[in-house]
């Protein structure tokens, strides 16, 4: 706290300069006054000047008065604010003393505490220690026995290994003279021994081992069902992309972009109303000018192709509209696929078949194999049937039939189960079909044997039509190099009598020497063919190598 005080020196300076300035005041006035005026102010200016030096003084003994008062209640606060600063300087004082002993007590304490615990932690490693040490004396007595016992081992075994080398001995002199008495009775020496025994030893092994692959394919033919499964798969990641190109995919053409969106429809309600109606998908994306019809039916896909080709002529594209349109796009169809296959039976001249039978006929005009119209196909092959049923004296009307039928499954491949074969033959059966149709179109694939002529013209005929030399992009040259290089192949074997490509280069027949080849040697050969064909040439599709193996006994009876 800071003491102001006022000294009385102070005021008595203050009053002397007042009334000097009083006095200079009055001269002043007297100079310049000098009429009577003037002398009546000079006697008021002493007057005053006496009255001012009385005020002064009085000023004077009140400020001493005041200051001494004031210096003395100064001098009082200062000592009582000097006493309560030492109070609270002691107080703290000895409070910080305090909390400093009370602190070094509670260190002390801590230590203490902390100091024991290393001594337990100390005495408990000391018993680990000693533990160890207990065990790592435990464990060397033991390996000193070990090592005890292991010695009066190798003794014993030493005593051991001289008697079999003393047994090996006597046993060489017996194998000696064993090898020599067979010698003598075999009349062959023990080098023309080994090899008799080698080659007999070879040649059972080589049967177990026929016996063994024998054993393993029927396993294999018994669980064919699961590899077929993953061979599908397989081939549906390979070529998916352009199977569906082929079978499910049709383009249509529009005069403009614009056209887009009018299809499409406000929300989507008229691309919506033709895919409900007709069964597809429609597929619009940034492809100018073109969108995309997709279905695995051919049939529901050239309804939705036709009732989009109505519709961007019309122009008017709504829902009623579309309804309409779909409907006269179905029926449209519909009469072209009868139409079709009244075409076709009249083409051929064949009477008398099934109406509903003929519509599957017509429906092949959608359907494609490998890029060729599949209806154009079944033709072909009714015509080369008729020709070749015609040079043979058969029924020609027959033949031409069974070639037209031969694929019928095609037809409907996509809505029912099961291969075209198989489907084909369901739909012939159920249209009262002649037998011979029937098996013609089982067996054009060999999956039945054929049983009449008829049936190897259709499976001729099919192999002309759609695996003749370029049907694949292939040149006749390059043709016939790969059937004669399929032939060289199999001839290479030892014990091949003739080899036959056939089937335009799908199958080879091996024609073997059965003195030469045995029924298990037959099942070897056949898998050693069709890994040389696998490792030295490049073909289309794959090959069925069979192995014939044909023993004739034939006798004069005169």
């Amino acid at each position: 706290m800071t003491i102001f005080a006022v000294e009385p020196g102070m005021v008595a300076v203050f009053c002397v300069i007042a009334a000097v300035v009083a006095v200079l005041a009055t001269l002043v006035v007297v100079k310049f006054l000098t009429s009577n005026e003037e002398k009546s102010a000079l006697a008021k200016s002493r007057k005053l000047l006496t009255e001012a030096e009385d005020n002064s003084k009085k000023l004077l003994d009140d400020s001493k008065e005041k200051a001494k008062r004031t210096l003395e209640e100064s001098e009082t606060k200062a000592k009582r604010l000097i006493e309560e600063a030492e109070n609270k300087a002691s107080a703290l004082q000895k409070r910080s003393i305090q909390e400093g002993k009370e602190e070094i007590l509670a260190f002390k304490r801590e230590q203490e505490q902390t100091l024991k615990e290393r001594k337990i932690e100390l005495a408990a490693q000391e018993n680990k220690v000693n533990q160890r040490e207990q065990n790592i004396d435990r464990r060397d007595a033991a390996l000193i026995e070990r090592e005890k016992q292991i010695e009066l081992k190798l003794e014993s075994v030493s005593q051991k290994l001289k008697d079999v080398e003393k047994k090996e001995e006597l046993a060489q002199q017996k194998l000696d003279s064993i090898e020599s008495e067979l010698e003598k009775v075999a009349q062959m020496s023990v080098e023309q021994a080994k090899e008799e025994l080698f080659k007999r030893v070879e040649d059972r092994t080589k049967q177990e081992m026929i016996a063994y692959v024998k054993q393993k394919e029927d396993e294999a033919k018994e669980n064919a069902e699961n590899i077929a499964k993953d061979l599908i798969g397989l081939a549906i990641d390979k070529y998916s992309q352009e199977v569906v190109s082929e079978k499910t995919i049709s383009a249509v053409s529009l005069p403009s972009d614009e056209m887009k969106g009018r299809i499409i429809g406000r929300e989507g309600r008229n691309i919506r109303t033709i895919e409900q109606l007709t069964g597809v998908d429609i597929i619009i994306d940034d492809t100018p000018e073109v969108i995309t019809v997709s279905c695995f039916d051919p049939i529901r896909r050239e309804t939705a192709r036709l009732a989009l080709e109505y519709l961007i002529k019309d122009g008017r594209i709504q829902p009623g509209r579309i309804e309409e349109v779909v409907e006269k796009a179905r029926m449209d169809v519909n009469k072209s696929v009868h139409e079709a296959g009244i075409n076709a039976a009249f083409k051929l001249g064949l009477p008398r078949i099934n109406k509903d039978l003929l519509d599957y006929v017509g429906r092949l005009k959608y359907r494609t194999s490998y890029g060729q119209n599949a209806l154009d196909h079944c033709l072909q092959v009714a015509y080369l049937s008729g020709i070749m049923a015609a040079e043979l004296g058969l029924d020609q009307n027959l033949a031409k039939r069974a070639g037209l039928l031969h694929d019928i499954g095609k037809a409907a491949d996509f809505e029912l189960e099961g291969s075209h074969v198989e489907i084909g033959s369901k739909l012939a059966k159920k249209y009262g079909e002649n037998d011979v149709v029937i098996n013609a179109i089982e067996s054009h694939h060999g999956d039945v044997e054929a049983n009449c002529i008829i049936s190897h013209l259709v499976a001729a005929a099919d192999t002309l039509s759609a695996a003749r030399p370029g049907a694949r992009s292939e040149t006749l040259e390059n043709y016939i190099q790969r059937i004669e290089k399929l032939e060289e192949v199999c001839k290479s074997f030892e014990g091949v009598q003739s080899s036959f490509a056939m089937q335009s280069g799908r199958e080879v027949r091996v024609m073997v020497v059965p003195e030469k080849v045995s029924d298990l040697e037959a099942f070897q050969m056949a898998r050693e063919i069709k890994e040389k064909i696998e490792n030295e040439m490049t073909y289309p599709g794959q090959i069925k190598v069979s192995v014939v193996r044909e023993v004739r006994a034939t006798e004069i009876a005169k």
